[in-house]
């Protein structure tokens, strides 16, 4: 079999690009939490995914970067391009912030794909010299080049500015636009209107001119700035993606907000003919909103839709734990999360997350057991693979239930209840899971697990990441996350899937009902001295169905001389 790293620089040599050697072990060694399969620069700051896109045969990903150090300034667009989703060729930044209406940053923005061309144009905000956030308008100056290397700045720059009651510094992230049956095309903006944050809602005819309607698609009375909104339909019917400007039946509508550091989504029923979007789930709230893509340290996110697989994929921005003095000793800052698919849940009642297929080309050395009996104390280790570098899958089930521990609410917040329940805390039914990035003397560890509870009227499975033991270093963020599955441990078996990348713990429970990223920083259990272990500390037998382990290749992630 022809190797990763093989096919993909004979790409760049069938295109003619020049790139730079891969980092040798020596450098992971010397950098321990850099990723070797998610997506980062080789060095500086990063944070959100902008206008990611498929357009003829090349997926683009776009972000924000500092080109000059690790931590936040000197904001442009980076770019990078790939024909998997797992291997990048790094370009020169696509936006640099050289004109007035963009001089303090090229922030986050959006692609579309106009159909006269085709031809993509970039939706992004500028920072202008004043300090207040503008929307402008970028397109490609090379249609024929297929990396779309370079990108031309419209002369109209910039078509939208905050008036009226628009505040100049809350006004940012046009979201990818969408075409209604008028043929007009939509996009949303977001912003805080009186103290409320409010995805604002704009027309044009052809694309590149804009005007706001008189209201907007959707606000909340109980939040503040929204952040990278995003609007796009799922189909009721499979998993399959729908393209932005999808209309038809058997679609519900996502919308989705950026703001107190997650990512909050509501489902709803959408009107091309009238903009009207009726909320069917619960609404966005400060507190206690329903459903979040992530409940971990995942923010900033957009999505996509992939023709070539009829897919929709995110990406999100996955920033550090540490502090800036160990940005600056590491020299770079942020990574992205490894890009999902995403659609509706059988339930219908939310989203389910998923890691593109194409993930798998990276798997090496396997680890499989089936059907192991976990006794109360079980520390079961798994060995044979690259435990800092893994692509993990375990199946739990549950045969008895009489002797779950009882709650009183089905509405208790879950990550107060891992803080409180944590995984050295034994309950009844749980916690089990996993325990990544194990030191061998179990100093340092971070556990991935569930607990199970009885409710007034239904079991509550509870998944929690645990950080609290994930290093010796007292600097870092050692948060606890937690999130509840919909799901019945009586008839459905409870799963976890977690990808371990060095600095990264990015894991989904009960197929991708739930997901939450963790970022750590051991000291011990790092390379070759990192541990994979599962366990039960629960009073009560777990039975492991099933277990998958995976070691990991590097993707190749090249920058281009």
């Amino acid at each position: 079999m022809v190797s990763v790293g093989f096919w993909f620089l004979s790409l760049c040599l069938f295109f003619g690009v020049r790139v730079h050697a891969s980092s040798s072990s020596t450098t992971k060694d010397l950098q321990p939490y850099r990723t070797g399969f998610h997506f980062q620069p080789p060095k500086n700051w990063i944070n959100d995914p902008n206008g990611p896109m498929y357009f003829n045969g090349v997926y683009h990903l776009f972000y924000q970067y500092n080109p000059y150090g690790p931590l936040w300034g000197n904001i442009t667009w980076g770019h990078s391009i790939s024909h998997d989703l797992v291997n990048w060729l790094i370009l020169e930044p696509a936006l640099t912030p050289k004109e007035t209406y963009d001089i303090q940053g090229c922030l986050s923005g959006s692609t579309t794909i106009l159909p006269t061309g085709p031809k993509p144009i970039i939706l992004y905000t500028g920072q202008d010299i004043n300090g207040s956030q503008v929307q402008n308008l970028a397109t490609p100056k090379n249609l024929s080049d297929p990396f779309l290397k370079e990108w031309v700045k419209s002369s109209g720059n910039p078509f939208l500015t905050p008036v009226n009651d628009i505040g100049p510094t809350l006004f940012r992230d046009p979201s990818t636009a969408w075409i209604g049956p008028d043929g007009k095309w939509r996009m949303v903006i977001g912003s805080e209107i009186n103290g409320h944050g409010t995805a604002l809602l704009y027309y044009s005819t052809d694309g590149m001119k804009w005007t706001r309607s008189k209201k907007p698609l959707h606000f909340s009375s109980e939040t503040n700035m929204w952040e990278c909104p995003d609007f796009y339909p799922v189909s009721n019917v499979g998993t399959n993606g729908l393209d932005t400007s999808f209309q038809g039946n058997n679609t519900i509508h996502v919308l989705k907000a950026s703001f107190n550091n997650h990512e909050y989504y509501v489902l709803g029923t959408y009107d091309p003919k009238t903009d009207m979007f009726h909320v069917v789930s619960n609404d966005f709230k400060v507190s206690n909103a329903q459903f979040q893509y992530d409940y971990g340290r995942f923010y900033a996110s957009k999505s996509f839709y992939d023709s070539a697989k009829q897919r929709r994929v995110i990406w999100g921005w996955v920033n550090e734990g540490d502090s800036e003095s160990d940005a600056i000793k590491k020299g770079w800052s942020g990574l992205q999360s490894f890009p999902r698919s995403i659609w509706l849940s059988d339930t219908r009642k939310q989203l389910v997350q998923w890691p593109v297929k194409e993930i798998e080309k990276l798997r090496a050395k396997q680890v499989s057991i089936k059907s192991r009996e976990l006794k109360s104390g079980t520390l079961l280790e798994v060995s044979s693979i690259t435990a800092s570098q893994a692509d993990v899958e375990v199946t739990f089930s549950l045969s008895k239930l009489d002797k779950t521990e009882q709650i009183d609410s089905e509405v208790a917040d879950p990550q107060l209840l891992c803080n409180q329940k944590n995984a050295s805390l034994s309950g009844s039914i749980g916690p089990f899971g996993i325990l990544a990035l194990a030191s061998k003397n179990m100093t340092e560890q971070t556990a991935v697990f569930f607990r199970v509870f009885k409710g007034p009227h239904k079991f509550l499975v509870l998944m929690c990441s645990d950080q609290s033991r994930s290093s010796i270093a007292q600097e870092v963020d050692k948060s606890i996350y937690g999130a509840f599955l919909d799901l019945d441990p009586l008839h459905e078996k409870i799963s976890l899937r977690s990808l371990i990348d060095h600095s990264i713990v990015e894991s989904f429970g009960g197929e991708g009902l739930a997901c939450i990223t963790a970022r750590v920083y051991p000291k011990v259990a790092i390379n070759k001295q990192a541990k994979l272990y599962v366990f039960n500390n629960g009073k009560e037998n777990v039975t492991m169905s099933s277990l998958n382990a995976w070691s990991m290749n590097k993707a190749q992630i090249t920058p281009m001389v």
